[in-house]
């Protein structure tokens, strides 16, 4: 779809290619490594409309980019630190995710957010260390259950977007992902007029910030208990350009259920 806005003066929706990432948060062991070869056999030779990526635990990412080599499955990794190097025990930087193969990384998920006290100027330091390192950095952002029933959505998530997006951060290397937190492993989704109003917004602070052009190459994606069942509906929805999957993505024929969404008939 061409760059521009509608007669009614909405945004279009973006023409960027529909991406679908698999977080696989602290799952999987060796073993697991077989879903991985499994959905990369089961992808092969389909014309998919889409890019895929499986971000497994930071232990598997080697393995991962080895097991995928020729295949149509990025990797990534799920968080980084804001610095190339130093003396901070335990922390992986960019740089060493792009070393061993890595293709993008997340950051600011709501997991972390929550329970390792990241703050937006956090998220944004790290969303930049990954442009750096020349990572795709998906940015996550979200409201919670309290902030959504006093109708503060909307001013949290252009909160969020503002202070975790890189004044400077490429289109082509920035994915947004909107997972409402109460949503997140819970089997609930927000209804398709809550989640396209999100989306809509992020679409219309991109173009404010980036100009027009640049909020059409940015992709936006939904999670927040994505399953099969779900796909369809939800990436049909305008301005969603593709799915944050999390305990879907473990299985590799549960993870192509919505893959699925972009190969042809």
């Amino acid at each position: 779809m061409s760059v521009g806005q509608t007669a009614d003066g909405d945004l279009r929706v973006s023409a960027a290619r529909p991406i679908v990432i698999g977080n696989w948060k602290m799952n999987g062991l060796r073993e697991q490594l077989a879903e991985i070869r499994l959905l990369a056999g089961m992808l092969e030779g389909i014309d998919l409309r889409c890019d895929v990526a499986i971000c497994p635990p930071a232990t598997l990412i080697s393995s991962a980019c080895e097991a995928l080599e020729g295949s149509v499955v990025k990797v990534g990794g799920q968080d980084c630190h804001t610095e190339p190097a130093g003396a901070y025990t335990g922390d992986i930087s960019a740089e060493m995710l792009r070393d061993i193969g890595a293709e993008l990384v997340i950051v600011g998920h709501s997991e972390r957010r929550q329970r390792h006290g990241e703050t937006d100027a956090i998220v944004c330091a790290k969303a930049s260390a990954a442009h750096r390192a020349g990572l795709c950095a998906v940015i996550c952002i979200g409201e919670s259950e309290e902030e959504r029933e006093q109708g503060e959505t909307l001013a949290v998530i252009t909160r969020q977007l503002r202070e975790s997006v890189p004044e400077t951060a490429p289109a082509d290397l920035t994915i947004i992902a909107y997972e409402p937190v109460w949503a997140i492993g819970s089997g609930r989704t927000p209804t398709e007029a809550e989640i396209a109003e999100v989306h809509l917004t992020v679409r219309r602070f991109l173009a404010e910030r980036f100009g027009e052009a640049a909020a059409q190459e940015v992709r936006i994606l939904y999670g927040g208990s994505m399953k099969p069942s779900n796909a369809r509906s939800i990436l049909a929805i305008d301005h969603v350009d593709g799915g944050l999957v999390g305990q879907a993505s473990l299985q590799a024929r549960d993870f192509l259920g919505i893959i699925a969404e972009f190969a042809p008939c």
